[in-house]
């Protein structure tokens, strides 16, 4: 199985960026359909974008679309996150996650592996 890793936690400042990365090992990374999701204290976890095995299809929560960019690196084993234009809102544990059958999809449980997630604060 795909072992994932994130990097990238930070505390910004609301209108700043930051940029989270995904490192996976183990199966071969191009196997796996990809996705971002967010968990802030006391809600439920969130979908924020997904990427196709090829790297060439996404999928954005309404919540970033136009300011969040998904993309991978096959060749590096490499997922990222780039976040703009951060809000106080956008502030929670972000886990990157990954699936081998299927495509691309917003519900958390159709992800069978998962990171231990990166914390990320913006403030006001």
């Amino acid at each position: 199985q795909v072992r994932l890793v994130e990097s990238g936690a930070s505390l910004v400042q609301a209108g700043g960026s930051l940029r989270l990365s995904c490192a996976a090992s183990g199966r071969t990374f191009s196997n796996y359909a990809m996705a971002w999701f967010r968990q802030a204290p006391g809600k439920e976890r969130e979908f924020v974008a997904a990427i196709t095995r090829s790297g060439t299809s996404f999928l954005y929560a309404d919540s970033v679309k136009g300011r969040f960019t998904i993309s991978r690196d096959n060749a590096l084993n490499a997922m990222y996150l780039q976040m703009n234009s951060l809000k106080p809102a956008d502030t929670a544990v972000y886990y990157c996650a990954g699936r081998d059958s299927g495509g691309i999809h917003v519900r958390a449980s159709e992800y069978a592996y998962w990171g231990q997630g990166t914390q990320v604060t913006v403030s006001s």
